[in-house]
């Protein structure tokens, strides 16, 4: 694939490597996004690569696309997007093995694909990160040349902001939703406390919540709440052990290392807050599980990640999943928590449906038109599962 490529008076560029972007550059641009979000600072992207969780041995090639005001690599970044080489369809949290097979038994190539995304995180906000809809523009055009230029299937961009949407939409791209659950806090007056948001629920949903939390109290479990540099490499380690187990408890691998939450640590320290929960009220009492969540202090955000346990504890998943990061978020002015990909029993805790989106480009005309008229019965499908959903509000009407 060729390193450098020119069009009009941009200076377009694939990098193998993130970490020889210039950070500064990159974040300023992220920055500039309204829908920003810590997962593509240049920190966490290059922590991926580093760390060897997102690289070519693991089926993520980087191939990150970046366009300058063209004065070539002394220039300054106009528009950006993190690309992967992929040969699967692991960590993307949309679902496309259906379109592989189907041009498998085609006889022809699926993978490798081109793929715009945050590795093994689900989370909507920019993938085309640009100065000006010019810019996004190119980087769609360079997207689509790359795949064509390499013999490439297709090309596909995840978890899209509104205007990263709207450009794909304007390029022909095809659209897929997905759907998510997300909470956030009420407007115009925002919830004083957790009783407060508690108060807002419907009587069943608030008992069920209450004596969930009761079983998990009676059992003698307690939280610590550790933020930012006071997550120390011992409480890491534990919440690694914890994280291993859970995939373990599925049969399957984990897909980031311990050396990129100590890379997290070292250089996005103030964008995590860990739930320990112990055996005793003491800070020192035998720790049992660790839930960990993403934060953006300056936006008032904050995201589900990853949890774990080292024995099984009635309702703990939810008291350290859901409870306590709500009530940390609640205590600390934070305006909406993403409770990550799928998972319809999130409603019965708060967390109301979201419809996500992604956008998608085939090469061959044929199986373009068969996804998407795929896709469009699809997307009837998820739109009715949302009016579904909504239907089952768990707050109280008015």
């Amino acid at each position: 694939m060729p390193a450098e490529k020119s069009s009009k008076d941009y200076v377009i560029r694939v990098v193998g490597d993130p970490g020889e972007i210039d950070a500064a550059q990159w974040n300023a641009l992220l920055d500039a996004q309204t829908s920003a979000a810590p997962f593509m600072r240049h920190e966490y992207l290059a922590a991926l690569h580093a760390s060897a969780s997102a690289v070519a041995e693991t089926g993520w090639m980087p191939q990150f696309l970046l366009i300058d005001d063209g004065a070539g690599k002394g220039g300054t970044l106009a528009a950006a997007c993190p690309l992967y080489l992929k040969d699967h369809s692991y960590g993307e949290y949309v679902f496309d093995w259906a379109w592989a097979d189907a041009y498998q038994r085609h006889g022809l190539r699926y993978y490798p694909k081109l793929l715009g995304a945050v590795p093994f995180t689900p989370v909507p906000g920019p993938r085309l990160m640009a100065r000006d809809d010019g810019a996004r523009r190119a980087l769609l055009s360079a997207m689509m040349r790359i795949a064509h230029d390499a013999k490439l299937s297709s090309a596909h961009l995840l978890f899209l902001d509104e205007r990263d949407q709207q450009a794909a939409r304007d390029m022909g791209w095809m659209m897929r939703s997905t759907v998510q659950f997300h909470w956030t806090n009420r407007e115009p007056e925002a919830y004083t406390s957790f009783e407060d948001f508690l108060a807002g629920l419907q009587r069943e949903k608030r008992k069920k919540i209450q004596q969930e939390r009761r079983r998990v109290a009676e059992q003698g479990i307690a939280f610590t709440v550790h933020e930012g540099a006071a997550i120390d490499e011992r409480l890491w380690d534990f919440f690694y052990r914890c994280y291993t187990l859970t995939y373990r408890a599925h049969h399957s691998t984990p897909y980031l290392t311990r050396e990129f939450f100590a890379a997290m640590a070292a250089t996005m320290a103030r964008h995590w807050v860990m739930f320990v929960a112990r055996r005793g009220s003491e800070p020192d009492s035998e720790p049992v599980a660790a839930s960990l969540i993403a934060i953006d202090p300056d936006r008032r955000a904050a995201w589900g990640r990853y949890w774990g346990c080292i024995e099984t504890i009635p309702c703990l998943h939810f008291e350290a999943c859901y409870y306590q990061p709500l009530a940390w978020c609640l205590a600390n002015g934070y305006q909406r928590f993403e409770g990550g990909a799928q998972g319809e029993h999130k409603m019965a805790r708060g967390l109301l449906p979201v419809q996500t989106f992604s956008a998608h480009w085939l090469r061959d005309p044929r199986f373009a038109d068969a996804v998407a008229d795929f896709l469009a019965q699809e997307g009837q499908g998820v739109a009715q599962y949302i009016d579904e959903l909504r239907e089952r509000n768990p707050f109280k009407t008015g």
